[in-house]
């Protein structure tokens, strides 16, 4: 895996308060557990008017191969300190969020890097070098997709033999081109779903019911999960198999929503949350000009899954709740009792939340077949990429002068901003 950059004065400081928090936490878990589940370092801080005491939420968007992007993000957020209470995914989001919370914090980095490392040893393409640019580098990448598709992914799927049009009708192998009975293997050896359904930090993966073709999430606060419910999440028709749980057929949750962002938003909380939600697709693209172009343009379009939607409908929502909180208070007594303005009354602001919203933006010489093109080569540039986005967003200046303030949602874009800017959104 890539080393590193070198941490500035201003990155190590911070880096030093997130350790000195993170043990402030761990002394405040042991003196006071919760009793539904053991105490633990990681568990939720109390609530507060400071940002030591924000719940953090992980929120991983589906993308196959580009996941490891997602894994250079964790790996800046283990570095400063800011570990997660709660990770919810989707598909391969799933995949990531299941390492995450089913490995003690000090694993976790070697899990994601054994479970990529995994997925990118196939078979090796004709190298030309990290260097390699433009048509050479997409000729490369194209052979690599190829190669997956005629031959898998280890440690997650292989083609099916005899293929789907000849299997038996009704069966699993009837309805996918990959048998994925490896990555359950996978996880059962790299994730401990014990700790998952014991441990503090919870874990939300979304899934669709084939029948009712309704949005199901599998939550360890309610749910026991198991290895079942990760690979639901990734099912991806006709590629992949459904996965039956509790006697109901479920397909990858992407066919609905590429991110469980609107789930995270829906759920009461009651101290101030900083939510950092990792996109694989990118909602805004250039016009294609070939084929290929609307191939890709496409499948962006289709599985970048209006996170932007999401925020923008949130900070209306509050908005309006505000507004009419504000009317109601200058109402006559008389008027307080009208039916309309008690319905007017329930709604209530939820927390502060805060969303860091990080973007993986494609390559040049990257294509349609992104999303499942595992080499060595590309996984890296991936990973590193996740790696500096969030530490360009880290280091931004918006960033580093936000403050905790009233009841509401921020949205903080800043991978790609000016460093200097400091502008509300």
């Amino acid at each position: 895996m890539p080393t590193a950059r070198k941490s500035s004065p201003k990155a190590t400081r911070q880096t030093a308060t997130g350790v000195a928090t993170t043990t402030a936490r761990k002394r405040a878990a042991k003196a006071a557990p919760r009793p539904a589940r053991p105490a633990d370092p990681e568990a939720a801080p109390p609530p507060s008017s400071t940002p030591e005491a924000e719940e953090r939420i992980l929120v991983l968007q589906g993308g196959g191969a580009l996941g490891a992007y997602q894994a250079g993000v964790y790996e800046v957020l283990d570095r400063e300190g800011l570990m997660p209470h709660w990770v919810a995914g989707i598909s391969i989001g799933a995949i990531n969020a299941a390492l995450i919370c089913g490995n003690a914090p000090e694993q976790r980095l070697a899990r994601l890097r054994e479970f990529w490392d995994l997925l990118s040893s196939g078979p090796s393409a004709p190298t030309l070098g990290s260097g390699a640019q433009g048509s050479a580098r997409e000729a490369l990448n194209e052979l690599s997709a190829a190669q997956v598709m005629l031959f898998g992914v280890p440690g997650f799927f292989k083609p099916r033999f005899p293929p789907a049009p000849l299997q038996p009708r009704g069966t699993p192998a009837a309805v996918s081109f990959y048998d994925t009975s490896a990555l359950q293997a996978t996880l059962e050896r790299l994730v401990d779903f014990d700790r998952i359904n014991q441990g503090p930090v919870r874990l939300s993966v979304g899934a669709v019911n084939i029948r009712s073709g309704n949005f199901a999430y599998f939550d360890s606060a309610h749910t026991r999960i198991d290895a079942r419910h990760i690979m639901a999440s990734g099912a991806l028709p006709p590629g992949f198999p459904p996965v039956e749980i509790d006697g109901e057929q479920y397909w990858d949750g992407g066919l609905v929503s590429n991110t469980p962002l609107q789930y995270v938003l829906d759920q009461a909380g009651h101290q101030p949350r900083l939510v950092f939600q990792v996109d694989l697709f990118s909602a805004r693209g250039e016009l294609p000009q070939t084929l290929g172009d609307v191939a890709e343009r496409e499948k962006d379009i289709r599985f970048s899954s209006r996170t932007r939607l999401n925020t923008t409908n949130e900070i209306e929502r509050h908005a309006v709740i505000q507004a009419a909180q504000r009317l109601l208070a200058k109402l006559p007594p008389a008027l307080r009792d009208d039916p309309d303005a008690l319905a007017l009354a329930k709604p209530r602001c939820g927390s502060e939340v805060d969303v860091v919203h990080l973007i993986y933006r494609s390559k040049h010489y990257e294509s349609q077949a992104k999303d499942y093109e595992f080499s060595r080569l590309s996984m890296h540039e991936h990973w590193e990429s996740g790696r500096n986005d969030l530490a360009r967003t880290l280091a931004h200046r918006r960033w580093q002068e936000r403050r905790q303030r009233g009841k509401g949602l921020r949205v903080f874009d800043l991978a790609h901003a000016a460093p200097d800017a400091a502008r509300e959104p």
